[in-house]
């Protein structure tokens, strides 16, 4: 079986985007579309193209993919990328996962429907596959599929394969065995409305060997590891076209800064140069970071 640099299991979707020329309108009111694309999406379909953009071999799996997305993900992260998407299973009864975002610089709004999706009876993602992990030196998880996320961070603890994921309470087993857990500002502010961000970073990092991360916008990055104290640092500073895609593309950095056993703060520094890379442009799978584009964000600091 083929070796890759990195292997990720989560959701890569279609997006339909839309970039308004102006900021979002009052109810009722209007505004001009500046751009407009379908293009590949998702945690892990955005990861993918800008860990493919950095130079890494990336495997894909995680959802079915359908009647409306094989055939654009097929051009896009397989025909551009060159992103082996060899274990996704393409589903012939299914439509596949999309969503619809409208964008006005620093906000958006996503439009889905998950709910239905991660609620319905029958399952359409497939069990991580213990070779495809084996044969990656460092691994990429979304948590959203239940049973299969924690079965391949297993998977990952039993074999000594360093990953990254995403958004993961302090108490399940994809945080404890993490290498890196980006935690988002609004995965905080839905799960911990009324607690001190310091508090909750300690609940974190006491409960892993890995690096925390919290992550807030504009403000102030938050890291660290147990029995350490935290650590701050301040994103880099660009004129933001779009945020669409910037966790995603900080995931993708964390990924990156892993796989080259950056230290702590060069893996923070990697990621939300990244990031503001990716906000810095629009589309992201038009337009993904490079190398030289996130090195002159640190270099400038």
């Amino acid at each position: 079986m083929q070796k890759h640099d990195v292997y990720l299991y989560g959701m890569t979707l279609v997006t339909t985007m839309y970039l308004l020329k102006d900021d979002f309108p009052e109810a009722d009111d209007y505004r001009e579309i500046r751009e407009s694309h379908v293009l590949p999406g998702g945690e892990t379909g955005s990861c993918s193209i800008v860990l493919a953009s950095l130079g890494c071999s990336v495997k894909v799996d995680g959802n079915y993919q359908g009647r409306k997305t094989t055939e654009l993900l097929q051009k896009h992260l397989v025909g551009r990328f060159q992103v082996d998407m060899t274990p996704v299973y393409d589903d012939p009864t299914f439509d596949g996962v999309e969503d619809m975002v409208i964008i006005a610089g620093h906000t958006r709004n996503s439009f889905g429907a998950f709910n239905s999706y991660f609620s319905a009876p029958v399952k359409r993602w497939n069990t991580p596959v213990r070779e495809d992990i084996a044969n990656a030196d460092v691994v990429g998880l979304d948590p959203f599929f239940m049973e299969q996320s924690e079965l391949a961070a297993r998977i990952c603890h039993e074999l000594k394969k360093k990953y990254v994921t995403i958004d993961c309470r302090p108490e399940t087993v994809m945080h404890r065995y993490c290498e890196v857990n980006v935690v988002s500002s609004e995965f905080l502010r839905r799960s911990y409305p009324d607690q001190n961000a310091d508090d909750v970073f300690k609940t974190y990092t006491d409960s892993t060997d890995g690096l925390v991360i919290f992550t807030f916008g504009s403000r102030k990055i938050m890291y660290g590891r147990k029995n350490e104290p935290i650590r701050r640092i301040t994103p880099y500073k660009v004129k933001v076209e779009s945020t669409l895609g910037a966790g995603d593309s900080f995931k993708a950095g964390a990924i990156y800064g892993v796989f080259k056993k950056m230290p702590d703060e060069d893996i923070v520094k990697f990621a939300a140069a990244t990031a503001a890379s990716v906000c810095s442009r629009f589309p992201l799978a038009l337009n993904p970071p490079t190398l030289e584009s996130i090195a002159e964000l640190i270099n400038r600091a």
